[in-house]
C-alpha cells in the first residue's frame, strides 16, 4: 500500500456517488444516528461511520482508500434501520472498498492478509464441494483444474467455508477488527 496519504481531493465525494453503493451519499445531513447504533464504532471508537461520510466529502480519498478503517464495516446494516435519510451507509463503504481495490490502494493478497477473505491452500482441496454448498453468497466455485477457488473481492470472511471445510484447505486470517474488539472483551 504505497500510495500518498495526505492529499485532497475535491472530486472525491462525486467519484463515490457515482460508485455502485455510494448513490445516498449525498443524502446524509450528519445526524449521527449510524454512528450512535453502530457495533463496531461502539468497540472501536476511532470508527465513525459519520467521520468517514466527512472525510469523503472533505476530499481525503489516499487518507481513507488507504486506511485499515475501510474494512472495519461488519456490513451487519443497523445503520441502515435508523437513518432517517435512507443513506445505506453499509452500501457506502463497499463502494470505498471497492474503489480501493480497483485503484490499487489495496491488493488481493493484502485482503487475505487483513482477514478479509478468505483463501484456498490448492495443493489441500479435494474438490468435495462443501465450500461451494455451504457459502450463503455462491463465492467458492471449483475451477478448470478441479481445484475451489474464492474471489477475494466477493468473499464475506464469514467463515463459515473455513469451518466445513473437512480437508482444511480454507484458511482465513484474523482481522485487526476482531483483535481489537475482543481486547475489548465483547
Amino acid at each position: 500500500m504505497g500510495k500518498p496519504v495526505n492529499t485532497l481531493n475535491p472530486a472525491f465525494n462525486s467519484e463515490v456517488v457515482t460508485a455502485p453503493g455510494g448513490e445516498h451519499l449525498n443524502s446524509c445531513f450528519s445526524c449521527g444516528a449510524c454512528s450512535g447504533i453502530c457495533p463496531v464504532s461502539q468497540a472501536i471508537p476511532e470508527f465513525d461511520p459519520r467521520k468517514i461520510i466527512h472525510m469523503i466529502r472533505m476530499g481525503m480519498k489516499d487518507r481513507l482508500l488507504g486506511s485499515d478503517f475501510l474494512w472495519y464495516c461488519s456490513g451487519c446494516k443497523s445503520c441502515v434501520f435508523v437513518c432517517p435519510q435512507d443513506v445505506r451507509f453499509a452500501e457506502i463503504m463497499g463502494a470505498l472498498a471497492t474503489l480501493a481495490v480497483k485503484q490499487g490502494y489495496v491488493t488481493e493478497q493484502d485482503l487475505v492478509d487483513k482477514g478479509k477473505a478468505a483463501q484456498v491452500k490448492r495443493d489441500l482441496c479435494v474438490a468435495c464441494l462443501t465450500c461451494v454448498r455451504v457459502c450463503p453468497w455462491s463465492i467458492p466455485k471449483i475451477d478448470q483444474q478441479g481445484v475451489a477457488v474464492i474471489d477475494i473481492e466477493s468473499c464475506r470472511a464469514c467463515g463459515i467455508c473455513v469451518e466445513e471445510c473437512p480437508a482444511q484447505a480454507i484458511t482465513l486470517n484474523a482481522s485487526e477488527d476482531e483483535r481489537l474488539i475482543a481486547a475489548c472483551g465483547i
